[in-house]
């Protein structure tokens, strides 16, 4: 493996990561054990999960899981708070109650006593920064956190936290944001907010929400996420005439090349600048196996021509004030 520091921390990663947002619910414990097997097999060292994966189901599959493999001190548990569904609906909260609260549910639905990365889910948009701060230093004092982060942050409330977590002595480590072919919003404020401040990103849904595979090209399969009534959602967004031409243009370059278009749309992911780790969401081990050999980072790059071109035909629109 060719590991990667989270930005000027001593957190590791894995250039890949996988995620388990499908777990227990559409991967059911016996393929979430091939999953990891597999992933472990090939190289990769950080699992990706957070309690609102099928509320709780994820982590509780996660965790048994890795129970069973007696992997624990060999994975980067990277887990998420701040999200929750109770009978009045989905609930987001930032704060120092609802974050630590959160916490101590994922582990004792993990079964470990720590997380090695913790990262605020989303922002809430009324907790003070100050406030959310004090969570992630509670967790890391009292030994349940190794690292902390945010997630889907803009870039002026990251760099906000990432100011005020430094002057506390506790430097958050990463980011993580929606980052693919398809989603290339974080190049606008958030990378340059990392490298300034010394953060890693972690770039969640490399394959843009499976449509960069190519699966949806001709149909939706009956087994996959945009046939599913609980992701269906999730997956619309980029069923558009504008991202199927970006699919197109993929599949063209892995014809090229001889590789898969999954293939190529992590290999951009994975190596892109300032990316740590990118993550992938495999449902089935078949699914993983597909882009094994670019889990540890040592294989796959993309050729730069061919990389120039889809960062050409992919660039976000930048403005004021942006632009520089």
């Amino acid at each position: 493996m060719q590991p990667r520091r989270a930005g000027t921390t001593g957190l590791v990663l894995s250039p890949v990561a996988l995620g388990t947002m499908t777990w227990g619910r559409d991967t059911d414990q016996h393929e979430a054990r091939a999953l990891l097997e597999g992933y472990l097999d090939a190289g990769g060292t950080v699992l990706d999960t957070a309690g609102s994966y099928g509320d709780g189901l994820a982590e509780e599959t996660l965790g048994a899981v890795v129970a069973e493999l007696g992997v624990r001190r060999e994975i980067v548990v990277c887990g998420k708070s701040g999200v929750r569904r109770d009978a009045g609906g989905v609930r987001i909260s930032a704060g120092r109650g609802a974050l630590l609260d959160d916490l101590d549910a994922t582990l004792e639905r993990l079964g470990t006593d720590h997380l090695d990365l913790w990262l605020v889910q989303v922002p809430d948009g009324v907790t003070p920064a100050a406030e959310t701060l004090s969570a992630l230093e509670i967790a890391v004092r009292s030994g349940r956190v190794r690292y902390t982060g945010v997630s889907n942050h803009p870039g002026w409330a990251t760099a906000h936290l990432a100011t005020l977590a430094a002057a506390a002595g506790l430097p958050l480590a990463a980011t993580q944001m929606e980052y693919s072919l398809l989603a290339r919003g974080a190049e606008r404020e958030v990378l340059p907010a990392c490298e300034a401040l010394g953060l890693g990103m972690i770039g969640w849904s490399a394959l843009g929400r499976g449509v960069l595979t190519g699966k949806y090209r001709r149909a939706r399969p009956a087994d996959s996420r945009a046939a599913s009534s609980h992701l269906r959602g999730f997956v619309e967004p980029y069923l558009t005439d504008a991202a199927a031409g970006l699919v197109e243009a993929v599949a063209t370059a892995a014809d090229g090349l001889g590789r898969s278009s999954a293939e190529v749309a992590l290999a951009w992911a994975r190596d892109a600048p300032g990316v740590t780790s990118a993550v992938i969401g495999p449902r089935t081990a078949a699914q993983l196996e597909s882009v094994a050999g670019l889990v540890s980072g040592e294989d796959g790059a993309l050729p730069p021509e061919i990389r120039a071109v889809l960062d050409e035909v992919t660039a976000p629109a930048l403005g004021y004030p942006e632009r520089r």
